[in-house]
């Protein structure tokens, strides 16, 4: 049966002790209600309607790239009138799907489970044990333990309740016009005065409907955030997580607990990432690729048997294979790495192409530049691509040699196999085979005093 989905993000989060909604706290750089939408894109949802309240804006504007049905909850007042605020986008033949939007780590799979037991009952819960089940609804079975009957949440519920152990977790699937006839007899004679999505379970209990359960993996895909405490505890679930898939792909990690995944990471064999390494956006590590320690890759591809040496930051960019890469060097946007190329310590490029067997071992800036094959670029080189209102390109031919401290000024173009002597400023094309010198001649000066500390 075709599925809809209501998430609950109204609320403000209040121990969160922040001006920032609650549900946009990310969890591997991503809001946590960000992370739950895309979990539900992979189920195929009909429509997804997200109920907000506090932070409207801020929500529409971090949200805006999502296709949702908005719906306003003006007062909080309980997760049944929450869903209430949904009642017009419910469509009566669907299944729906009802989640909180700060429970960030649940999984498709899970919920795919749990659509799974919805097929055979007329509502299905996810539940969950824990150990200590203070302050949660307490599922309440029949003589048989095969059927719920009930959730009875922890202030209302009696001694003898509260010693059951397994828990509401706030996901349930139910028939679409099923849960309309429920939501309108909700009813706020409870001890906080609100009206509770809950009860509807007893609403289908007392009509004869079937209701039965899954549960998650792990009791961590249910669990809510309240405060930064808890944020930084799914932080780290979700990062051992990721640090579990890369080394099941075939990655060496120095220390699994330093290990930062914010967005998405692929890994070929025999990769080996040492700790405190960022991966953001989309990065794709080839085969026996190394990852040296305090690397920040971000939305980058770095091809088989290269090495990113410590303390490197590479953004946007593109590394072929049997590369070297640092330490200390910074591959900006646009910037590419040909098979066997080189970039040494505190090295910078930009939108620059560096040909195959091409290096540039130290302390250079190359920006808006395409440097041939096997070219060498001489430690405190300078592109000098900006002149204030403009960009504009430096072309290095193959085999060219840039000498040390060499300011290249753009536009202008190298020619294969020329040499450029140390020191140099260069303002104009230099052909082939040719040697450039561009430097004032060096003079001495005899009488010549040499400046001292005036006395005071």
């Amino acid at each position: 049966m075709a599925l809809s989905v209501v998430i609950l993000a109204a609320g403000k989060g209040t121990r969160m002790q922040s001006s920032l909604p609650k549900v946009l706290h990310p969890i591997g750089g991503v809001p946590m209600v960000q992370r739950i939408i895309n979990t539900v894109n992979e189920l195929g949802a009909n429509s997804i309607n997200l109920v907000y309240g506090h932070g409207a804006d801020l929500l529409k504007t971090a949200l805006s790239d999502n296709a949702l049905n908005w719906c306003l909850q003006a007062e909080q007042l309980g997760t049944g009138h929450a869903v209430q605020q949904a009642a017009e986008y419910i469509n009566p033949e669907d299944d729906v799907l009802v989640l909180v939007g700060d429970a960030p780590l649940i999984k498709a799979d899970t919920l795919r489970k749990l659509h799974a037991v919805k097929a055979n009952a007329d509502v299905a819960l996810l539940t969950v044990n824990l150990d200590d089940p203070t302050g949660m609804g307490r599922i309440i079975r029949d003589a048989s333990g095969d059927n719920i009957t009930a959730i009875v949440e922890h202030k209302d519920a009696t001694e003898a309740q509260r010693e059951i152990a397994e828990i509401n977790t706030g996901v349930m699937i139910l028939n679409g016009a099923d849960l309309l006839g429920w939501l309108d007899g909700l009813e706020n004679n409870n001890a906080q005065g609100e009206f509770y999505l809950t009860d509807v379970i007893a609403m289908a209990a007392a009509q004869g409907k079937s209701i039965h359960s899954a549960q998650p993996e792990s009791a961590v895909e249910v669990e809510g955030v309240n405060n930064r405490v808890h944020l930084a505890k799914l932080e780290r679930a979700l990062q051992l997580d990721n640090a579990q898939q890369a080394m099941l792909a075939g990655a060496t990690l120095a220390d699994p607990a330093r290990f930062d995944v914010r967005g998405e990471l692929t890994v070929g064999n025999d990769v080996f990432i040492d700790v405190n390494c960022v991966f953001e956006g989309t990065v794709t590590l080839g085969n026996n690729v190394r990852i040296g320690q305090n690397c920040l890759l971000q939305h980058c591809t770095i091809a088989d048997d290269t090495v990113i040496e410590a303390n490197s930051i590479i953004q946007n960019a593109q590394v072929g294979e049997a590369c070297q890469v640092g330490p200390y060097a910074r591959l900006r946007p646009g910037s590419v790495l040909s098979k066997k190329a080189k970039v040494g310590n505190f090295v910078e490029m930009k939108k620059t192409t560096l040909g195959e067997g091409a290096k540039a071992n130290h302390l250079t800036y190359l920006g808006d530049a395409i440097v041939g094959a096997n070219a060498n670029i001489g430690a405190g080189t300078i592109t000098c691509n900006y002149d204030g209102v403009n960009k504009s390109q430096t072309l290095i031919g193959a085999n060219a040699f840039i000498g040390s401290n060499s300011s290249l000024v753009a536009p202008v173009t190298i020619g294969d196999t020329a040499t450029i002597g140390a020191g140099s400023v260069v303002t104009k094309d230099v052909e082939d085979d040719a040697l450039a010198i561009a430097r004032a001649k060096q003079r001495h000066l005899t009488g010549w005093e040499r400046p001292t500390k005036k006395m005071t």
